[in-house]
């Protein structure tokens, strides 16, 4: 008997130690979601994505937003654990997706029909808490609506926010810069052509603001053989270009009308009764 307590006594002091070491362990391990990306993680305060928070990607279109979240759902995927993606645009190209890491068989995607359920479907994803990380696409509405970006409003954005917490999930937000989100964390992406991509983190609540690094091209695609940007040549600014105002319709004025626009007792004479009268006398 003396024995079994004794072998009870050494395993509760082995995961005493174990939990001693965990809890002396950098914090960075614990909460945070490393991408692989040394300079990106390195910008961030807590040397990753932080767990349990609603972290911002605000850029425009070809910033490298996508690529970013796509990096973080491949090192949570690396680590075997599922991710999930709400795609508001309905334009996640599976190819690409993998070609950046992902496993699609440990990927949810979901496409709501509606821009209503974009945020419904987020809550109920991180709230679950079996996805460590779950990326909500704002830029756009389902269906091509909504061309400058889905706006959530403060109450969504707070439920987004409890969900986090309680799920202890990372949530990323893509959004556009005619939209910005809520999140903990918001970082701005900027693409600067074949040098790579800028990310400035322009809201924290750990710090670190107006913190600034450039991620090499390379660093997020090694396929590139050069320096080149992985979408070609940078874009040429497009000219002003001056819309010719076309001529208005005048409005109708009131009243019905009949053929030829005309509107009969008003722009039209009378018809004469007179032949009628001369007709019904010549009968009697």
């Amino acid at each position: 008997m003396s024995g079994t307590a004794e072998k009870v006594s050494v395993t509760v002091e082995a995961l005493r130690e174990q939990i001693r070491r965990l809890q002396a362990a950098p914090r960075k391990y614990l909460a945070a979601l490393r991408t692989g990306v040394e300079t990106f993680d390195e910008l961030l305060p807590g040397g990753g994505l932080p767990l349990g928070q609603v972290v911002e990607l605000w850029g425009e279109a070809a910033s490298g937003r996508t690529s970013l979240a796509l990096r973080a759902v491949a090192s949570a995927h690396r680590e075997g654990r599922l991710c999930a993606y709400v795609d508001g645009p309905g334009e996640l190209y599976p190819p690409a997706a993998v070609a950046a890491g992902v496993d699609p068989a440990r990927l949810l995607i979901v496409r709501p029909k509606t821009a209503e359920q974009l945020a419904w479907s987020a809550v109920q994803l991180v709230r679950s808490g079996a996805f460590a990380c779950v990326v909500l696409d704002l830029t756009r509405g389902p269906a091509g609506r909504s061309e400058g970006g889905v706006r959530l409003s403060p109450a969504e954005g707070k439920r987004l926010m409890d969900a986090a917490g309680r799920g202890g999930s990372l949530l990323l937000l893509l959004t556009a810069p005619e939209a910005p989100g809520d999140g903990m964390m918001r970082l701005r992406t900027e693409a600067r052509g074949d040098a790579g991509l800028s990310v400035e983190v322009v809201r924290s609540r750990q710090g670190g603001i107006g913190s600034r690094t450039l991620v090499p091209w390379r660093a997020l695609y090694p396929e590139l053989t050069g320096g080149e940007c992985p979408w070609g040549p940078e874009l040429l600014p497009a000219e002003d270009v001056t819309v010719p105002e076309l001529p208005r319709e005048r409005a109708p004025r009131e009243g019905h009308r009949g053929i030829l626009g005309q509107r009969p007792g008003r722009d039209t004479p009378m018809p004469s009764l007179r032949p009628n009268l001369d007709a019904g006398a010549a009968l009697h």
